[in-house]
Formats: structure tokens, C-alpha cells, sequence
């Protein structure tokens, strides 16, 4: 943990408590409050926060979200960076990064960067090695259901819950199960795609304010994210979305033509290793790009 000077307030590590001034701190900059991923980062991931001097509050905070081994982490994942209004310009947002990257030591770090948070980060060592397109809309087949993907998916079982774990460790590249056995209870929908008896992707959409997050997602081929993109949207009467890696072009391509638009994009980046483990062809879409 970083030392503070006299003046300057603690970083300390938040917990599940810590749920409702982090939603807060969230509404301070405009965002949604998020309490429902703010309470997956929370338990499956270590926050850290700067209490705000007055007692109102947090002055800053950020989730660190490790992966591997446990006590040995090979890859971990920043998000919400956030500050609050009246404490920013003030040097908070760098505090919390070089506590961020101090406390990683040779942990290889990632993150996705707005183009506002970019310059700091790239202060701060990290290079972007990619970049994510953010969609959103009501999914609406453009030629009718009739005409979506033969490929078969289903809801996922607790039965599926240990080849959904070996697919994907597989794909991302590294142990990521206290935060996959997480998703029957986070998500609204999980569900697999099959082929020969065999779970070959598997996707969760889950509840972000007025819309149904897409993610993870994970997929042999663009044909089963397709299928799994459409079995969650025509679940749900909320509009759709999701971060897409831009590599996708194909999937991009027909999820716009299928009702979802383009919102942003933001950078990927990483510190301490010239790209991400595991297999891009077949990751299309974070769980959250707070948590990678």
C-alpha cells in the first residue's frame, strides 16, 4: 500500500460494504450507480479507495481483479478508476494508478482506457495493444427469427459449470473461476452453445440499469456468437450491450445490422506484457471491461 504524506488520506482496500459509496462515487461523475456490478467487483476483486477528508464519501477508488493461481496471480485487470468531481484535477486519478501498479509488483496488468484516461495511463508505462467497440440497441433479427444461426444453444446447467471453466481457461489463457462460478447468480441468462455433445461457447447477460450486459463471451467461431447473441437478445425485452474486440469486423458487422449501434471505443491496454494470454479468435466480448 502506497505511503500517504501528512496531509494526504490513506488508500485503503474496500469491501462488500463499501457497495453504497462506490455506487455513489459512480453517480458523482455522471455514471449509473452500477451496484450490481460494483458488488461482483467487490467480492470477486480487491477495491481500493481514498476515504474523502469531510467523512462524505470517497474521494477516488479502483477494483484490481487478479487472475491465476491464487496468491500467485498471472494477469490482473483495473476498472472503475473513478474521482470525485470536487477532488478532481488534484492528482487523486494518478495516486490510485501508481498505488494500482506498485501493489501489482511483475504482475502483468490490463485495462480498457477511455480516450480521456489514455494520456495518464501511458504516463504510467501501459501500451495499447488493441481496441473495443462498444454497441447498444434492441436486438432485432433484420430478416426475422427465421433467419438466425443453426447453431444449438441452451440455458447452462450446474451441470455445465466444469466445461464452461475448462473452455474458458482455455480461451483467456488463465484460471479465472472465482469469478466464472460467479455468473449462475449474476447474470439474468447464461447459456451454452453445443455441437456433438460438446459446450463449444458459452455467453451470460446480465442486468446494467436499463440494459442486459453481454459477457462474457465466448465462442468457437463468429457462427456460435452469433447464436449465442441472439438466444440472449430475443430473451429479453431490455436493449442489448456489449464491448466487442474490434478484430471481430464479421460479428460487428451483423450485430449492427441486427439493431445495436456503435457507442465508443476505448483503448486495451497493458502493462508488463506486449499482449493478452489465451485466444482472441475465440473471446469476443469481456464479462465487464472492468474486470477483463
Amino acid at each position: 500500500m502506497s505511503t500517504p504524506s501528512l496531509s494526504a488520506p490513506p488508500i485503503r482496500r474496500l469491501t462488500p460494504r463499501d457497495l453504497q459509496v462506490c455506487a455513489d462515487l459512480s453517480e458523482d461523475r455522471g455514471w449509473p450507480r452500477e451496484e450490481h456490478k460494483w458488488g461482483l467487483l467487490l467480492s470477486a476483486g480487491t477495491g481500493y479507495g481514498i476515504d474523502a477528508p469531510d467523512g462524505n464519501g470517497l474521494m477516488g477508488a479502483y477494483v484490481l481483479t487478479q487472475y491465476g493461481p491464487p496468491g500467485r496471480p498471472a494477469l490482473a485487470a483495473i476498472g472503475m478508476v473513478l474521482v470525485a468531481e470536487r477532488y478532481a484535477r488534484q492528482g487523486i486519478g494518478r495516486r490510485l494508478m501508481r498505488n494500482a501498479v506498485e501493489e501489482a509488483g511483475s504482475t502483468p496488468l490490463t485495462l480498457h482506457a477511455t480516450p480521456n484516461g489514455r494520456p495518464l495511463y501511458e504516463q504510467l508505462g501501459f501500451k495499447v495493444i488493441g481496441r473495443a467497440e462498444m454497441v447498444q440497441g434492441r436486438f432485432a433479427p433484420a430478416g426475422g427469427p427465421g433467419t438466425l444461426s443453426d447453431v444449438a444453444t441452451r440455458p447452462a446447467t450446474a451441470e455445465d459449470l466444469t466445461a464452461i471453466l475448462r473452455l474458458d481457461t482455455e480461451v483467456f489463457g488463465h484460471d479465472r473461476m472465482h469469478v466464472i462460478t460467479r455468473l449462475p447468480a449474476f447474470t439474468d441468462q447464461l447459456r451454452v452453445a453445443e455441437a456433438d455433445g460438446e459446450i463449444i461457447g458459452y455467453a451470460g447477460a446480465w442486468p446494467n440499469m436499463a440494459t442486459h450486459v453481454v459477457g462474457p463471451l465466448v465462442a468457437r467461431d463468429t457462427e456460435t456468437a452469433k447464436a449465442l447473441i441472439a438466444s440472449l437478445g430475443t430473451g429479453t425485452d431490455r436493449p442489448l450491450r456489449t464491448d466487442i474486440d474490434v478484430r471481430h469486423e464479421e460479428l460487428l458487422a451483423w450485430v449492427k445490422e441486427n439493431g445495436l449501434e456503435s457507442v465508443a471505443f476505448n483503448a486495451v491496454m497493458a502493462h508488463g506484457v506486449p499482449e493478452l494470454p489465451g485466444d482472441w479468435t475465440r473471446r469476443f466480448a469481456p464479462l465487464t471491461v472492468a474486470a477483463g
